[in-house]
């Protein structure tokens, strides 16, 4: 058997590609429809079927975040038979997703705090809203580190002046996060960096400043809304955004809890460090992405460039590896 990571997606990961993902009489579609249907927001195959993306609506938190959530526990049913999951991880948003898939929430208590969560997330700022996220290249063509990037964002946040904080790191990419005016500032200061064809600074759209103190009152509502969601611990061991390992033999459920609902949500994520910690304590041979879509798998590339992994040190060293045995497999239907 070939030991595994389960690496989670956020937001941002269902696109126009995505549409049509949702297989309509799935078992685990009309359960997750039928919770669905108990908010009385459009139904998500509706919105997976529609005849075009409209950003507007595909992209509105209520609708993104579940829309991912079910994309991405339909998508473990396409892993190779001859795998098993030993650890996983998710993205921001995909911290959620990864709970549900390895057991510490139950299929219905995970949509509830997927739900739950992104309806708060649409909830105004006390001033100076809705603010964002912004993300940056932190890696050359070769996919190493560049210092020169490293050290535009942290000039940037450094004249901040307060409106601007770090968000998610991605290893390769940095998010950072703010008010309108601190989104306004980082887009005035970063220089345009290109990679490919994709011309940085980008704004997310429709992304608020997420895992900043900017959004403490998502944090302390969804503490009260979520108070009586039962807990356990997870059936497979999780890595969160500090790069802490929550085992089914050691995790208390009540600090798993006061986590997902407290630090994960008004602190960086450090997505980077989470799969740090995944490469050197569990070695995986294989890290398999959930879709939708395949958002992670130059993110995670960049990770194994900066660990040497398996002694790949560069760009091309992956695609060599990569062309050799597959180390980063998506399960994208």
């Amino acid at each position: 058997m070939r030991r595994a990571a389960l690496v989670f997606p956020g937001r941002g990961s269902y696109t126009a590609a995505s549409l049509g993902s949702l297989p309509p009489d799935d078992p685990l579609v009309q359960r997750v429809e039928a919770l669905r249907g108990g908010y009385g927001l459009p139904p998500l195959l509706e919105l997976d079927q529609a005849p075009r993306f409209d950003p507007k609506v595909h992209l509105l938190p209520a609708n993104a975040s579940p829309l991912i959530f079910l994309a991405s526990l339909l998508d473990l049913g396409a892993a190779p038979d001859d795998v098993e999951p030993v650890v996983a991880i998710g993205n921001s948003m995909g911290w959620y997703t990864a709970l549900t898939a390895v057991g510490a929430l139950s299929l219905e208590d995970g949509y509830r705090l997927v739900q739950e969560m992104s309806l708060l997330q649409q909830e105004p700022l006390a001033s100076d809203g809705p603010g964002g996220q912004v993300i940056y290249p932190l890696t050359g063509p070769d996919w190493r580190p560049d210092p020169d990037l490293a050290a535009r964002v942290n000039a940037a946040l450094a004249n901040g002046n307060g409106e601007v904080h770090p968000s998610i790191d991605l290893g390769g990419y940095a998010v950072l996060a703010g008010s309108e005016t601190g989104v306004a500032r980082l887009m005035e200061q970063l220089p345009p960096a290109r990679v490919g064809e994709r011309l940085y600074p980008v704004r997310l759209a429709l992304h608020g400043p997420y895992h900043t103190p900017l959004v403490n009152h998502v944090a302390e509502a969804a503490r009260q809304r979520l108070e009586g969601l039962p807990w356990q611990a997870p059936e497979v061991t999780l890595v969160d955004g500090k790069g802490r390992r929550w085992s089914p033999w050691s995790t208390d459920p009540t600090a798993l809890r006061d986590y997902t609902l407290g630090e994960q949500v008004t602190t960086p994520f450090g997505f980077a460090a989470s799969l740090r910690v995944v490469l050197r304590e569990w070695a995986p041979d294989l890290l398999m992405l959930p879709g939708p879509g395949s958002s992670l798998g130059g993110i995670c590339g960049r990770a194994v460039v900066a660990e040497g992994y398996r002694g790949i040190h560069n760009r091309a060293d992956f695609e060599a590896a990569q062309e050799r045995e597959t180390l980063i497999l998506s399960l994208h239907r």
